[in-house]
């Protein structure tokens, strides 16, 4: 019997310091048995994708029934994914030993053909059938409908709050932003919190932070198999309380149409408090990804005229591929009220209403780099910062909110610039 699970990377554990576990994504904990490979290969990523957090354990032989009942009493498994196409006598016969060894077990049949008898498959015992080639469709309905007859065993035990903090443009200082965001949740109150850095090309938390992992988020979804809590604690940096997920050392391109955050994002949902996600970029399919994903949308932008028409331009690209508007939260960093326009005039531009304004602040930016700390709590930025994640917790924040209203006219070069908003 060989477990299920992230096999690339090959971890030493005598050396680690060995983290509290992660919480697993409810009860369900699955056996496979099939004698073929492809099989195999075909269902797992299928499965990964709608259950990222639930074990799966492989046997990959048709077990006596002694073997059976040790494999289901190890690995406490109350879901089995059974191929009876590779040998339908011996496939068949161990529907009847599964429910003899746990009469509540739920057994999914693994079938190539339409040649078996589905009516006789259900008197024997069996719960649900999947029919090869395997769809994403076809795996959704039928752990679906398992999840309807056995909340108990499909339904998470956490779900944690996504936050993506997002740029309209390069060099808004988003990264900063979520870097510091992860680090006011502790404040808050949030026990288990992630930075997660999902820019392939561009990330720099691990500069921000002066961390260095062999390992990054590449190497969780560019595997085809489901999170193993054991691996995840390989793949992250523990940094001062917070767990770093870093991005890759050396830019890795085309990711953005080959890959899908979907099993990352919510494993990371259901194992943390909260999370943040610092996102490269909105376009692609990667990036929507993650917009659609997260709880809430932070959109960084500044008051200078690039920066707010790359945001109108990347809140109607947000509003064409559907991600819900009401969930993005408009943040103007650096703001300063002598320089650039005002925030009447933004929220007039872009019809939608500023979140929260960050100050500009060199010095407490520059010290923070310079140390590989988050911005200090007593600098302007360090407060605003505060106050930003007081409010997305749902905080009285009504003080913060009373900076930078103050009505100012419109210029020509603004109408015509924003003419079109």
């Amino acid at each position: 019997m060989k477990r299920f699970g992230f096999t690339r990377i090959s971890i030493s554990r005598s050396n680690m310091k060995q983290p509290e576990p992660i919480t697993r994504a409810g009860g369900w904990r699955a056996l496979l048995i099939s004698p073929s490979r492809s099989l195999r290969a075909e269902l797992l990523p299928l499965v990964a994708q709608q259950f990222p957090l639930m074990p799966v354990f492989e046997l990959e032989s048709y077990p006596s029934r002694t073997i059976l009942a040790e494999a289901v009493a190890e690995q406490t498994a109350n879901l089995c994914f059974l191929d009876v196409t590779s040998d339908p006598e011996r496939g068949l016969s161990l529907i009847t030993d599964l429910l003899d060894v746990d009469r509540a077990m739920q057994v999914v049949v693994l079938m190539s053909g339409k040649e078996l008898d589905l009516l006789h498959l259900l008197r024997m015992g069996a719960s649900e059938f999947l029919l090869s080639p395997f769809s994403p469709d076809q795996v959704q309905a039928t752990l679906g409908r398992l999840a309807k007859l056995n909340p108990a065993g499909a339904a998470p035990v956490n779900q944690g709050k996504v936050y993506c903090v997002m740029p309209a443009k390069g060099a808004c200082g988003a990264s900063t932003i979520a870097c510091n965001l992860a680090y006011q949740w502790k404040r808050i109150g949030s026990k288990r919190n992630l930075l997660a850095d999902l820019d392939p090309l561009t990330g720099t938390q691990g500069f921000l932070l002066k961390l260095k992992s062999n390992y990054s988020f590449v190497d969780a979804v560019s595997q085809t198999v489901s999170l193993d809590a054991d691996v995840w604690h390989a793949l992250v940096t523990p940094a001062g309380g917070v767990d770093v997920l870093l991005s890759p050392e050396n830019p890795v391109d085309g990711i953005h149409g080959t890959q899908d955050a979907t099993m990352l994002v919510e494993f990371a949902r259901q194992s943390y408090d909260t999370v943040i996600l610092d996102a490269g970029s909105a376009y692609g399919e990667w990036n929507l990804t993650l917009a659609r994903l997260c709880d809430e949308l932070l959109l960084v932008a500044t008051n200078e005229l690039p920066a707010l028409q790359a945001a109108q331009r990347v809140m109607g690209y947000l509003d064409r591929n559907r991600v819900d508007r009401s969930k993005i939260r408009l943040v103007i960093n650096r703001y300063n009220r002598d320089a650039g326009l005002s925030r009447e005039m933004i929220e007039t531009a872009l019809r939608s209403e500023i979140f929260h304004l960050l100050p500009s602040d060199y010095e407490a930016v520059q010290k923070s780099l310079i140390e590989g700390r988050p911005i200090v709590a007593n600098s302007p930025l360090g407060k605003s910062l505060i106050a930003l994640a007081d409010r997305l917790a749902g905080w009285d924040n009504s003080a913060a909110e009373a900076n930078g209203r103050k009505g100012e006219g419109f210029g020509g070069l603004f109408s015509k610039l924003f003419r079109r908003a």
